[in-house]
């Protein structure tokens, strides 16, 4: 930058107050930085800047899995948030694997962020490299909990999915057997798991879980696999079917589909299908999915509100918050 002061015949302080806001300088200045930007294609190198200010304008998103749709979907609200309040989003992916989400974490401390958006991996984080980041960094935990972890979390309640779902589905039809994985990636689905056992136990009903090998973030296939497996071995106890999250229950219809059985509402039908979650996709499977929604727009509203007053003022005190969003029933026609 004073290199670039110097040819350009400005004071180091006038340009690097252009680069902060352009607005700032008197318009006959700016003209000539920007001449002599195009003249000489001189670009700040913003990492160098943010090493020397007590507060960066960068804020990380970290997610477990860019490629889910629901991650897309949530972090295109956290960006939009960021890039309104004047701020620099930078989105990192950790395509489920606990070393590259410590590589994040560590990159971003480089980094300096103002703070961070951060859904973990949940059950694969490395608890203590996630708790020291949150010790260093302003950081809001979103749709993942780690219990303990952190001052503050952001998500949906897991409790309130189960119980609209079940009694949904108890109310119109005969009880649902829960369908997920054996090893699931998220801990939501431990939650969910828990809840619709003690939904079922409520009513005074069974509970039967229906659990399908497979690991990872690939919920389609492995809904597809395992749902062919649960049809041949006749596993379903009855015709309604309430899978863990919606991208299961996506591979799950597409088994349906294989084995000539149809799903719906009503008489005409083999089978009933619901999920949670409310994913993007959700809405356009065969048949459209049944589902109680994420309210998408309070957690990222919240968990970006939260984040900017821990960044004006410091660390939310006393005992850790957790903010809880109660969740929607959305009636399609697979139940």
């Amino acid at each position: 930058m004073e290199e670039f002061a110097t040819v350009s015949g400005l004071s180091r302080p006038t340009v690097s107050k252009y680069f902060q806001d352009p607005e700032s300088v008197r318009p006959s200045t700016r003209r000539r930085i920007e001449s002599a930007l195009e003249q000489y294609d001189y670009r700040p190198n913003i990492f160098a800047v943010n090493q020397n200010r007590k507060l960066t304008k960068i804020v990380g998103i970290v997610v477990p899995y860019l490629a889910d749709p629901f991650f897309a979907e949530i972090a295109r609200k956290l960006e939009r948030r960021c890039i309104d309040a004047g701020f620099w989003p930078m989105l990192f992916s950790a395509h489920g694997q606990q070393a590259l989400e410590n590589n994040i974490l560590e990159s971003l401390r480089v980094l300096k962020p103002a703070g961070v958006l951060l859904a973990p991996l949940g059950r694969a984080s490395d608890r203590a490299a996630v708790e020291r980041f949150c010790d260093a960094v302003p950081t809001v935990l979103f749709d993942s909990n780690i219990d303990g972890v952190g001052q503050v979390f952001v998500g949906s309640d897991n409790d309130d999915f189960v119980r609209q779902s079940v009694e949904y589905l108890t109310r119109t039809g005969t009880p649902p057997v829960f369908f997920e994985m054996r090893t699931p990636a998220n801990p939501n689905a431990n939650k969910r798991r828990l809840a619709y056992i003690a939904a079922m136990e409520r009513m005074g009903l069974e509970p039967h879980v229906i659990q399908i090998d497979g690991a990872g973030w690939d919920f389609e296939r492995i809904g597809y696999e395992g749902g062919l497996r649960a049809i041949q071995e006749n596993a379903l106890r009855t015709d309604t079917v309430l899978c863990s999250n919606d991208r299961l229950a996506l591979g799950f219809l597409t088994a349906c589909y294989e084995k000539g059985l149809s799903v719906g509402y009503g008489k005409a039908h083999a089978l009933r299908v619901m999920a949670h979650d409310d994913h993007p996709f959700s809405r356009f499977s065969c048949p459209p999915l049944t589902t109680v929604a994420h309210d998408y727009d309070s957690v990222s509203n919240r968990s970006v509100e939260i984040l900017f007053d821990m960044i004006e003022n410091g660390p939310p005190t006393g005992a850790r918050q957790e903010t809880l969003f109660k969740t929607k029933l959305i009636l399609r026609m697979s139940a």
